[in-house]
């Protein structure tokens, strides 16, 4: 059973999946069928790799601290 990346269109989750008969699953998340299988990079490590990956991690990192601060800001706002 290979183990594919893929990427939901609907959400824009990213996971992993292990896949039996050319089936496509459903996103963890939204539970969505509109999916992307990824180019796996794991495999390849140079130098432009890992900087893809350390930006793709930051714009990640950067999306949940700001939701989170949009969650704060509210729950101040309506307990006033």
């Amino acid at each position: 059973m290979p183990l594919y990346e893929y990427r939901c269109r609907s959400c824009g989750h990213q996971f992993e999946a292990l896949v039996r008969n050319a089936s496509t699953p459903a996103c963890p998340d939204c539970q969505g069928r509109d999916v992307e299988r990824l180019l796996s990079l794991f495999a390849v490590s140079s130098e432009t790799t890992r900087q893809a990956n350390l930006k793709s991690a930051r714009r990640q990192n950067a999306k949940i601290q700001r939701d989170k601060q949009i969650a704060e800001h509210e729950a101040i706002h309506h307990h006033h």
